[in-house]
């Protein structure tokens, strides 16, 4: 049976970091080009997005550890038992990594980025150009957190109903050589 206490962590952290994901989006970086006598510079407002997106970085990667400690990441322990629970979870163990790969390169991606500040001076028309984070990077991962707590969660499930119950083979299925 799976855990009710461990899913339940797991959506919160989960929402958690949808909610600063979608956060971020919002707060993201914007820059506006001042000038002064003979000089151009880009003055950018709050950093927040940057502490929004990693910690949203954080949680997902704190529930996703949940699971897998939980699940003993589907390759220690146990066999499970053979048949479909087994089958989903092996192919919703391969998602739910795909998708929190995704999602975490998203959230790093756009943390760092709204992060850097540059100044580029264009050499033709003498103009700067202040770059900042494109709009939709924290979305996608807000995305993609979401796909990874259905599909780790639905993970968990699949592999808590394929280890329960007893293996139906006791012994060794193989067949054995011996001397007549």
């Amino acid at each position: 049976m799976a855990s009710v206490l461990l899913l339940i962590a797991v959506f919160l952290l989960d929402l958690i970091a949808f909610g600063l994901a979608v956060a971020a989006e919002q707060r993201r970086n914007t820059a506006v080009v001042l000038k002064e006598a003979d000089y151009s510079y880009c003055q950018y407002d709050s950093d927040i997005a940057t502490g929004l997106g990693a910690g949203s970085f954080v949680l997902l990667l704190a529930s996703q550890a949940l699971i897998m400690v939980a699940s003993r990441c589907l390759c220690c322990g146990r066999a499970l038992r053979p048949g479909g629970s087994r089958a989903w979870a092996v192919f919703l163990f391969i998602f739910c990594w795909v998708f929190f790969f995704i999602a975490e390169v998203c959230l790093l991606a756009g943390s760092v980025t709204n992060a850097h500040h540059t100044k580029y001076r264009n050499r033709i028309s003498d103009t700067i150009s202040c770059e900042t984070l494109r709009k939709g990077v924290f979305g996608a991962g807000a995305a993609f957190i979401v796909l990874t707590g259905i599909v780790s969660e639905l993970y968990y499930a699949s592999y808590s109903k394929a280890h329960d119950g007893q293996i139906p083979y006791g012994r060794d299925a193989g067949v054995r050589m011996q001397n007549l």
